[in-house]
């Protein structure tokens, strides 16, 4: 009798607890709305618009040089030791644009190269009268050029001048000329103008960027000795081994006036 009504209980009770089916059921219906909404939110992402993606332009290197912002004067080469990089007067400081720092080495490289030339030539045009018979100081030289060698002399700076800026200059915009004013090349490298006759340009950058190195430094110091020799002329009027030879006799305790005829520099 016992055992019959705990088996009723027993039966009973298990008429009200969950069947595993049940339970199943419900995870597959929870499962395959979760699936559903990620279905749906994925569409929706999908469906947005993507935000503009401007790629970063790609710089070609020129001479091997990128132009840099972030460093001074945009990664071109020059700076040397003991000074390093070196612009009190704030040339190449920030906020100046990459054209113009490229025409502003463009002119010292320019400078340099015509510096060099000239401190050469004071010494060598004093030395050698050459064909024309020109002596005395450097500076007093090219008023005694004849008519046409001068003519010929100016056509061909102004020959070499054009030239160069077909080069390295963007053309002229007449009709909105602000444009173009002062613009290089945007792959034009300063004083690279293609003239090359003894092959000494580099081939891998880091070499050329040591011969620029050595180039605009030996630039600079040229045109502070050219400015030197051209100052020392125009106060003195004697050429440059012509003072050398003034000192010497002042230190030797020789009078530099002792043989010197009136009205006659010597």
């Amino acid at each position: 009798m016992k055992l019959a009504i705990i088996a009723t209980l027993a039966g009973s009770a298990a008429a009200f607890a969950p069947s595993g089916n049940t339970v199943r059921i419900q995870s597959s219906i929870r499962s395959t709305t979760e699936e559903e909404a990620s279905t749906e939110i994925a569409a929706e992402a999908a469906a947005a618009p993507l935000p503009d993606i401007i790629p970063e332009p790609v710089v070609e290197p020129i001479n091997g040089w990128v132009p840099n912002e972030s460093l001074p004067c945009y990664g071109l080469p020059g700076a040397l030791a003991p000074t390093g990089y070196f612009d009190p007067l704030g040339f190449a400081q920030n906020g100046i644009t990459l054209n113009e720092v490229k025409r502003n080495r463009e002119a010292e490289v320019m400078h340099g190269r015509v510096a060099m030339l000239a401190t050469v030539g004071y010494f060598a045009g004093e030395a050698i009268s050459g064909p024309f018979n020109i002596h005395g100081p450097a500076n007093d030289q090219l008023q005694q050029m004849p008519a046409p060698a001068f003519a010929f002399l100016t056509l061909s700076i102004a020959a070499a001048e054009l030239k160069r800026a077909t080069i390295g200059w963007v053309e002229p915009d007449f009709g909105d000329w602000t444009k173009t004013l002062w613009k290089l090349r945007d792959n034009y490298y300063p004083g690279d103008i293609g003239f090359d006759p003894l092959g000494l340009k580099p081939k891998d950058a880091k070499s050329f960027a040591d011969m620029q190195t050595r180039e605009i430094q030996n630039g600079r110091l040229a045109m502070l000795g050219w400015a030197g020799m051209c100052s020392q002329e125009l106060v003195n009027h004697r050429t440059i081994m012509g003072t050398v030879e003034f000192y010497n006799k002042i230190y030797s305790g020789v009078n530099p006036y002792e043989n010197c005829v009136d009205g006659v520099i010597c």
